[in-house]
């Protein structure tokens, strides 16, 4: 089953809009054959990358260094079929802000229809509702709209994300927004929350899934083919390096880590874009054809983009 969406709403007949806030038309330029909901939306695999902007507070000297290395690697990246997401302070750390660093920085690189920065909770709601003025007025058109981890940082603006999506849309109504969904958790309800009208998204992100994971991305899938789901998901696939312990503890702390897996996988050899493009190769297999790969790093993160789509067939 292909998750696929032909209209503005969760189900295929179409939603009625949110709330007391009456269903909205997306602008031609935004439904049109190049922007990233057309591209969601698109028969056909896509490989989507998510990117961290530079620590906040870097020296002059390796500030720079950092911006020219991204430069050149969203340069890279951007000539693929592809969808660049940029995050907003993941995982509790401060990084500079993304829709500055994508002005300052970025503007020659990336196409701002194939860019979708992520914005959380974790800010003042009048800081949000500006940003989203300021991200439309660059000429982007849509924002991945997420709580953001209540362990680590500020706190949120709103309990739950959907009610600054919802404040989003009265404000910008014509901006497309994405929400999240965890295939680790109760399918069932997990799409439930998707096809509820008060889910104010176009998209959404899932949390990061795994090829040893498959049974939970199959029971969310095959869930969501059955109430009808139309909503164009992008699974999460995280780059792993490497089986360090260590290191795999602490990424457990923030999203689902399958140690005894992928221990076994590095210890009988296979290289790290192999163990990835098997999770992708193997997503697709499920009807999970739209994914976004988390953790390339900066520097030679299209190289092993690409050697990753290779991994996967592509």
């Amino acid at each position: 089953m292909r998750l696929s969406v032909p209209g503005r709403g969760g189900r295929s007949s179409g939603s009625q809009g949110v709330s007391g806030v009456p269903a909205v038309n997306v602008p031609p330029s935004v439904g049109g054959p190049t922007g990233a909901l057309a591209r969601f939306r698109a028969a056909g695999p896509l490989v989507a990358v998510e990117l961290r902007p530079p620590p906040a507070g870097l020296a002059g000297g390796d500030a720079m260094d950092v911006w020219i290395d991204m430069a050149h690697e969203v340069r890279l990246l951007m000539r693929w079929d592809t969808v660049l997401f940029l995050t907003d302070n993941a995982v509790g750390a401060a990084e500079e802000e993304n829709l500055r660093h994508l002005a300052s920085n970025l503007a020659q690189e990336a196409n701002p229809e194939r860019v979708v920065p992520f914005l959380t909770s974790k800010h003042s709601l009048d800081y949000c509702l500006m940003y989203a003025a300021r991200a439309a007025a660059r000429g982007y058109q849509a924002l991945t709209v997420l709580g953001g981890d209540t362990r680590v940082g500020a706190a949120r603006c709103v309990p739950h994300a959907f009610q600054l999506r919802q404040r989003l849309r009265e404000r910008m109504p014509a901006l497309v927004l994405g929400g999240w969904a965890n295939p680790h958790r109760d399918p069932v309800r997990q799409v439930e929350l998707l096809l509820a009208d008060a889910f104010t998204a176009e998209f959404f992100l899932t949390q990061i899934v795994s090829h040893h994971d498959l049974p939970a991305v199959e029971a969310f899938v095959n869930e969501a083919g059955r109430r009808g789901l139309t909503l164009p998901g992008v699974f999460g696939v995280f780059y792993y390096r490497s089986a360090n312990p260590k290191t795999l503890g602490r990424l457990a702390e923030f999203l689902p880590v399958p140690a005894a897996g992928l221990t076994g996988e590095f210890a009988a050899g296979r290289t790290p874009e192999a163990v990835c493009g098997e999770t992708v190769r193997r997503l697709r297999e499920l009807g999970a054809e739209r994914i976004y790969l988390s953790n390339l790093g900066v520097r030679g993160a299209a190289e092993r983009y690409e050697r990753i789509r290779d991994a996967a067939g592509g």
